[in-house]
């Protein structure tokens, strides 16, 4: 839980990027949760990290685990409301679904840390983390409805496909997982290349043509 007060002053000038003290110690938090992990980070590395005292930390956050739901929840707040944004829209469901596959791969492969990676993090079974689980399968179901209308307009009814768009934007996760560790990962990902993938997996063979549709409806939906 975050606390709208000043907090005390920072030990040093500023170390982390952020616009706020909130956003530091969450930037702080990110790298610790990403490189060190989770169970591992205490609260006073993520205040040292920032240039804070640790009550300082405490006065934005009251817990670690606020922490994380603060971070796990910037990763499917901004997709999730772009998806109800895409499902009010009269759009085919193809461009739809490009449209949310380019912004939500997109945001995923820009984050400065792979906050995906903490998806299987165990403390995410517990209550507190029950928003953040709860959103994920509301974005989900988002896109399988988009995916379903893809799959009609193409004249099938084999929904067994319908839940490979979303699988396919989180390989982004695994894909800087390997990169970042020095594994097999390329790099060679783009946004437009998976929302391309996600719609040929359900059929769709020229899903290059999807483009030009998806970015203004992606940039007028944004907007509105």
């Amino acid at each position: 839980m975050t606390n709208a007060g000043p907090g005390r002053p920072r030990l040093t000038k500023q170390r982390r990027p952020g616009p706020t003290a909130q956003a530091e110690i969450l930037d702080a938090a990110a790298e610790l949760f990403t490189t060190k992990g989770f169970a591992s980070t205490s609260t006073r590395q993520i205040a040292e990290m920032v240039g804070v005292r640790q009550a300082s930390l405490y006065h934005h956050f009251a817990t670690k685990d606020d922490i994380l739901a603060a971070l796990l929840e910037q990763t499917v707040t901004a997709p999730l409301d772009l998806a109800n944004r895409l499902a009010a829209t009269s759009e085919p469901a193809a461009v739809r679904l490009y449209a949310l596959l380019l912004f939500d791969s997109g945001q995923l492969m820009a984050g400065r840390w792979n906050l995906g990676a903490l998806y299987l993090l165990p403390e995410l079974r517990t209550e507190r983390f029950s928003r953040f689980r709860e959103e994920r399968q509301q974005l989900r179901r988002r896109y399988r409805e988009f995916a379903a209308g893809v799959l009609e307009e193409l004249g099938t009814d084999d929904e067994s496909r319908a839940g490979l768009p979303f699988r396919i934007v989180e390989t982004v996760i695994n894909e800087r997982s390997d990169a970042e560790g020095g594994g097999t990962g390329t790099g060679e990902q783009s946004p437009a290349l998976l929302a391309e993938a996600g719609l040929r997996v359900l059929g769709w063979h020229d899903a290059e043509s999807l483009r030009a549709q998806a970015e203004r409806l992606l940039a007028s939906t944004r907007s509105a």
